[in-house]
């Protein structure tokens, strides 16, 4: 059975196997439950291999690209049916990335996989997928997410190459970094650079990037600066303690984190991220001389969710990274895409 602790999060009483199991099918690429149940079998395991349910994993894709045409809204004062078509082109967009970075994490990370018993069922280590076959769904879904780019202003879809090659990166940075949350962040805050760039906005410029080629002027814009670096510690956050779940398995594998690195050190470590993570978003506001409400909602959202998930979430206990990791993740980012929402809405309204 499962127990709440004082703080309200689940405290299990079960036997370490079966929270095994319930940790694989929350996030390990083994849910079935729901509407997945609803699908023909042979669709299940690309469902799971895509981590469509429950639908975190494409949420936190989605979101910073969701901040990024809205901070680029509140820069350009731009009409709601333009942020309107650049987040639904985003999502779109997001969709088929997510898919194919969780189907290209699963094809490297098959053999790591199957040694460690929360990811041991996921549809290639379990045989439900042949590398083949996932190496095939990866590619399609690329394609798709590709696609999408046709969609986006010209000159966008060279902003799209760094964060490819990290993503493609990422899985191996798990084996030569214990930094590797730093590498996700980068890669998922790299969403405001799209989303920026799907509202008509060059984020930077230089080099290849936006303006004449091989420029060697270098020009960032601040306030998305500024969003991109909270973006990255929102992650590492968040990450750090989902790798928490696995540490034990992580180094006997030889994966490499920052749970791994700082074990019962890490709570002190977020903490320094929080706060940096605030100042980031305090000056993304400051910049724009944003409202109000986007302080309260985004900055004060977030920290406060994030900074209950750091507090009460026990690191030695798979289940409690778990619900802290999917309760937090939703809660701060909602917060942001709240202020930043909120600071449109104002400025829609005045003008």
């Amino acid at each position: 059975m499962t127990v709440k602790a004082s703080n309200g999060q689940p405290r299990s009483a079960k036997p370490a196997a079966t929270r095994n199991e319930a940790l694989a099918k929350q996030y390990g690429g083994n849910h079935a439950g729901g509407w997945v149940g609803r699908l023909p079998a042979s669709w299940v395991p690309y469902v799971q291999l895509a981590r469509l349910s429950p639908p975190a994993a494409l949420f936190l894709i989605y979101f910073p690209h969701f901040f990024g045409v809205i901070l680029a809204g509140i820069i350009q004062r731009s009409p709601v049916s333009q942020v309107l078509r650049a987040g639904l082109v985003m999502f779109g967009g997001s969709f088929f990335f997510s898919n194919a970075a969780h189907g290209w994490n699963d094809l490297v990370d098959a053999p790591i996989d199957a040694a460690i018993a929360r990811t041991s069922k996921r549809p290639i280590p379990r045989g439900a997928i042949t590398p083949r076959a996932a190496l095939v769904f990866t590619g399609t879904q690329a394609i798709g997410a590709a696609s999408f780019l046709l969609l986006m202003p010209q000159g966008s879809a060279i902003y799209a190459v760094p964060n490819i090659i990290g993503t493609a990166y990422y899985p191996l940075a798990k084996r030569h970094t214990n930094f590797a949350q730093i590498v996700l962040g980068c890669c998922l805050a790299w969403g405001i650079v799209m989303g920026s760039c799907a509202m008509g906005l060059k984020p930077f410029t230089g080099g290849p990037f936006g303006g004449d080629y091989g420029s060697q002027v270098l020009w960032v814009e601040p306030s998305t600066a500024s969003l991109y670096g909270a973006c990255i510690l929102w992650t590492v956050i968040y990450d750090s303690i989902y790798a928490h779940q696995d540490v034990k398995d992580d180094i006997k594998v030889g994966v490499k984190s920052i749970a791994v690195l700082f074990r019962d050190r890490t709570k002190p470590l977020l903490w320094s991220l929080l706060g940096c993570m605030g100042a980031l978003l305090y000056q993304c506001g400051t910049l724009l001389a944003m409202n109000t409400p986007f302080y309260v909602v985004a900055g004060g959202g977030s920290l406060l969710s994030l900074g209950a998930m750091i507090a009460n979430v026990e690191l030695k206990d798979s289940a409690s990274c778990w619900w802290w990791f999917r309760y937090g993740f939703w809660l701060a980012g909602g917060a942001i895409a709240g202020g930043l929402l909120s600071e449109y809405v104002l400025i829609s309204l005045s003008s």
